[in-house]
């Protein structure tokens, strides 16, 4: 029998990475990012399939997830996109590009998926498919000179809020996960003084895959990771 389908957007080198290793023994991966060069050594390494889209292109992101052999039973949305400034100086246009990356390529990606998971027959457990959004703590509290930020996590967490009222009865599990502290990427790593401050990339894909195994009985709508030396 062929791999269920699984489907990430927005892939490099840090946490999208660590997802696509995860899951990559269980699912045939589809991988896609704007730019091939971040996403070509975990295509490689997982024997992913690759895609070019830009995630706030309506288009492409419907004709991904109608191209598919088959409705997918994972999608997950990793992009985000951060302006710093007073709330004076922002430029508008970086400002809507912003919001657009982090909560409307959100969206576009939820409706495709969406659409295709509810057109399948459900499986043994009743599930039709899972949908997973990274969030951050911006997400819940907002910061100074942090707006832009907070606008589109805040939107990308009101939408899984209201997709999982939606569609948690139709067999698709919704997820926000806040990422609630600075993640351990490549080249990356916590000071000597302060050890532990940072979240492990694979120990949050293990998490991801908590929430993908989880009963329908217990699913979960949110799901907070700190550092255990995060202050909250």
């Amino acid at each position: 029998m062929s791999k269920p389908i699984a489907v990430i957007v927005g892939v490099g080198d840090g946490l999208s990475a660590s997802l696509a290793r995860r899951l990559s023994p269980e699912y045939e991966l589809h991988l896609c990012a704007r730019g091939p060069d971040k996403m070509r050594a975990v295509a490689e390494e997982t024997g992913a399939a690759t895609h070019l889209i830009d995630g706030t292109d309506a288009g492409a992101t419907a004709a991904l997830f109608d191209g598919l052999p088959e409705a997918p039973r994972v999608a997950i949305y990793n992009p985000s996109a951060r302006v710093h400034g007073g709330i004076a100086e922002l430029d508008p246009v970086e400002v809507r590009r912003a919001v657009e990356i982090t909560a409307f390529g959100a969206f576009l990606t939820a409706q495709a998926a969406a659409r295709r998971m509810l057109a399948a027959q459900p499986d043994d457990r009743g599930i039709r498919g899972t949908i997973l959004f990274t969030g951050a703590s911006a997400g819940v509290k907002g910061f100074p000179r942090s707006s832009v930020f907070a606008m589109g996590k805040f939107a990308q967490r009101g939408l899984a809020e209201s997709l999982s009222r939606e569609l948690h009865p139709e067999g698709i599990h919704v997820a926000w996960i806040n990422i609630d502290g600075a993640i351990r990427n490549p080249g990356r790593s916590e000071a000597a003084d302060n050890p532990d401050s940072m979240l492990d990339p694979d120990a949050i894909a293990e998490a991801y895959a908590g929430l993908i195994a989880q009963d329908r009985s217990t699913w979960s709508h949110e799901l907070t990771l700190r550092p255990w030396v995060e202050k909250f």
